[in-house]
């Protein structure tokens, strides 16, 4: 948390308390969730080094979030306060199984624990909510917040919501720095490969519900210094009877260099470690279609997406950021709004054509509610090597089951079983076997 939001969130804690507070306390929520994590990647052949040895990664944790979230104080304008603290302890790894970017690493080994906290001042006026602060967790088709360890990504900036024309939501705003999900500490926004940082990401957008069953979709983005991005989207979904539907969902990515991008190295994007027509450069269009089909509790759902030949595709990511000494600053882990992004690859290279598919099923249908289970299967051909000559390919595939305690004195409580393998060829990441437990539970105080 920093001076400057610190300083607003107290200003308007004490206007709570002058300005008729009803509202602003009986609406508040406070919670306590607490996440325990095993993981475990068991590192195979690496492709660029055959041969060598590469140390698999074991690391168990505990995180706890708490989250305060105020109501609006009453009156024509109202305004509030949400406040988030975050701690995580490093259980145990074994000597010698640690580097998985899972703890703060300060070069000497994993942190034993790590803590940091942050907040948001908030203003409601008729349909439209600001919020400025370090605590921002985006969730757009621009930006997505990395929630995949034991604590989440998030954001120090400020956002705006409106909602006051009939089915349509219009998003904006500016970001200046990301704290990531194994560090303490803020660093500046950046791109994969780069060292250098940029304090101003700025977006906006609109969703647009043309029917109850169609949604439109246009954000606009821009890293200063990395890169320009269009975003158009849209999702259809078809009901044929009470448990029976197809959705459509239509995804296209535009991204061009901006600035200092293509004409000063420290700028440079790595492409996701593919080509690039212009080294460093980023210059690419990738689209994404995807069909699902649900009957009771079975979904299917079956896809393609294409990343274009120019270069690959580009989203915010701070995992290359180093502090004076040269050491990480722990700000790796990233998400961005592709269901290519999965348990351990993004088939986001240069030429990449991934057809990609999952089963899932929710045993609700079989009267047991809460458990679910998922397989996933993804391919990516025809990547374009480094030169350019020549290509590759890869393929990963997801099991995933989920139960969740529905009634009890532990309701809530949840367990996850992830297990994932992914396998390539020629100059593709190297091959990997991984495995996540995790158990999640959060309290209500409020």
């Amino acid at each position: 948390m920093y001076k400057s939001s610190l300083a607003l969130a107290v200003a308007l804690g004490v206007l709570a308390q002058q300005a008729g507070a009803a509202g602003f306390v009986e609406d508040s929520k406070l919670s306590l969730s607490s996440r325990t994590m095993y993981f475990n990647n068991d590192n195979r052949e690496d492709h660029a080094k055959p041969g060598a040895e590469r140390p698999d990664q074991r690391e168990s944790g505990q995180g706890f979030k708490l989250d305060y979230i105020s109501g609006f104080t009453q009156g024509t304008v109202g305004f509030g306060v949400d406040a988030q603290a975050l701690w995580g302890i490093h259980l145990d790894g074994g000597e010698g199984y640690h580097k998985s970017g899972f703890f703060p690493d300060d070069g000497k080994g994993s942190a034993a624990q790590w803590a940091r906290f942050g907040a948001n001042a908030k203003a409601r006026f008729s349909k439209t909510e600001a919020h400025f602060g370090s605590a921002l967790a985006p969730n757009l088709p621009i930006l997505v917040s990395n929630d995949g360890r034991l604590l989440p990504q998030t954001f120090e900036g400020g956002t705006i919501q409106s909602k006051e024309i009939d089915n349509l939501t219009i998003n904006a705003g500016q970001l200046t720095h990301a704290m990531g999900r194994a560090s303490s500490n803020r660093t500046g926004l950046s791109v994969a490969g780069s060292n250098a940082e940029s304090n101003k990401f700025r977006y906006g957008g609109l969703d647009y519900k043309l029917t109850p069953d169609l949604t439109l979709q246009y954000y606009y983005s821009n890293l200063e210094d990395f890169y320009k991005q269009h975003f158009l989207g849209a999702t259809h979904v078809f009901k044929i009877a009470d448990d029976q539907s197809f959705k459509t969902d239509l995804r296209y990515f535009d991204s061009s260099s901006d600035g200092k991008n293509g004409n000063d190295s420290a700028y440079n994007f790595n492409n996701n470690g593919g080509y690039a027509k212009n080294t460093g450069e980023i210059d690419n269009k990738t689209w994404s279609a995807m069909f699902t089909y649900t009957l009771g509790g079975h979904a299917l759902m079956v896809g393609h997406q294409q990343v274009g030949d120019d270069g690959g595709f580009v989203w915010l990511n701070q995992g290359s950021l180093s502090n004076d000494s040269g050491t990480s600053e722990g700000a790796g882990g990233s998400s961005f709004y592709l269901f290519t992004d999965s348990m351990i690859n993004q088939f986001a290279r240069a030429g990449e054509n991934t057809t990609f598919g999952q089963y899932s099923y929710d045993f609700a249908a079989l009267g047991v509610p809460g458990l679910k289970a998922s397989l996933a299967y993804l391919r990516g051909d025809d990547i374009r090597n480094k030169s350019g000559n020549g290509t590759y390919n890869e393929w990963e595939r997801d099991a995933r089951i989920d139960y969740t305690l529905q009634e009890g004195t532990f309701k809530g409580l949840g367990f996850s079983l992830r297990q994932g393998v992914y396998r390539g060829s020629g100059e593709s990441s190297a091959d990997q076997d991984q495995a996540r437990f995790i158990v999640n539970y959060t309290y209500s105080f409020l």
